[in-house]
């Protein structure tokens, strides 16, 4: 693992705890520990990735307290709706740098994002891209790959198209 990607790794954790998702004390060690090794220098790396057995629980604030000090620091929008827009952008995101799988990418851009935003015009594409992928079987006369290809472009067209800023709408 080189430094980039152990600064990618923390950086994604971030936004997954950020947006809700439960992260616990042995993940946050592990990839402090990956970064430590990976040869990423913060003052607080040392102490999250060798914490003693009694010192777990302390885990979150000492990952807090690494992303502050490599400026990695991510805070979900405070408005719901924004919130659930920056979430899509970086779900999209994650599927065209290939961190997520496509077919997993747009079923959390449907289960978890656009159901929440009312099944918004932008966000059709990568929805109809995940009922593509679960409704597949071999008989389609269409690869998943090609699906997967599909979701990507899809969402290659969402990030061309973000706005600056929050969005809310």
């Amino acid at each position: 693992m080189t430094p980039d990607d152990a600064l990618q790794q923390l950086s994604h954790i971030a936004h997954e705890r950020a947006f809700g998702r439960r992260i616990g004390s042995d993940r946050l060690i592990q990839v402090g520990l990956d970064a430590l090794i990976a040869g990423v220098e913060s003052p607080s790396l040392a102490v999250l990735a060798g914490p003693l057995r009694s010192e777990e629980p302390e885990a979150p604030a000492l990952f807090d307290r690494v992303l502050e000090e490599l400026g990695l620091t991510f805070r979900r929008p405070a408005d719901p709706r924004a919130a659930q827009w920056a979430m899509a952008y970086w779900i999209a995101g994650q599927i065209v740098d290939g961190s997520l799988d496509p077919a997993a990418g747009t079923y959390l851009m449907w289960a978890d994002v656009a159901y929440d935003l009312g099944y918004p015009e932008d966000l059709q594409p990568l929805v109809s891209c995940a009922l593509n992928v679960n409704d597949w079987d071999e008989n389609r006369g269409v690869s998943v790959e090609a699906l997967k290809e599909e979701a990507i472009e899809a969402a290659v067209q969402l990030l061309s198209e973000q706005p600056p800023g929050e969005r809310k709408d």
